[in-house]
């Protein structure tokens, strides 16, 4: 992996197998993005939270069990915002068309799921999906 260039638009990438081992690998990837862009150690750990949370989620459901896939995630600067795009071949999925978590219901009441694309949401300040050439597009903004 090659580290930012100093000027917005350069692209870094990580590609992950659909392997839960493979999260590790986004600690080093956010780091070499805080270091980059001087981001603070909390903010740091936010975007770690929603990368697992989206990669996560690929890796459990977007492929048949016993079916080998691959991901891939790109990081780029645009302006004072960090864009962060997930790509995947597995089964179309629009995290984005999950209804808002209902914290009001009593936990015991609540249905199984959704949480983690609550964390997404909650954490990036925009999120967009489509479904592209076969392939699921998943893009998290969040403001620097």
């Amino acid at each position: 992996m090659e580290k930012f260039p100093d000027k917005d638009g350069a692209t870094q990438r990580l590609t992950l197998v659909n392997d839960l081992r493979q999260v590790s690998l986004l600690t080093g990837f956010v780091d070499r993005v805080r270091e980059e862009y001087d981001l603070t150690p909390a903010l740091a750990a936010r975007i770690n939270l929603a990368l697992e949370e989206a990669v996560c989620n690929v890796i459990m459901y977007a492929y048949p069990e016993g079916t080998a896939g691959t991901m891939d995630l790109d990081a780029v600067r645009e302006g004072n915002q960090l864009r962060f795009t997930l790509v995947d071949r597995g089964k179309a999925f629009d995290p984005t068309a999950v209804p808002e978590a209902d914290f009001s219901a009593p936990l015991e009441d609540r249905p199984i799921g959704g949480l983690g694309i609550h964390l997404v949401r909650s954490i990036m300040d925009s999120i967009r999906y489509e479904r592209r050439d076969g392939k699921n597009v998943l893009t998290m903004i969040i403001n620097l």
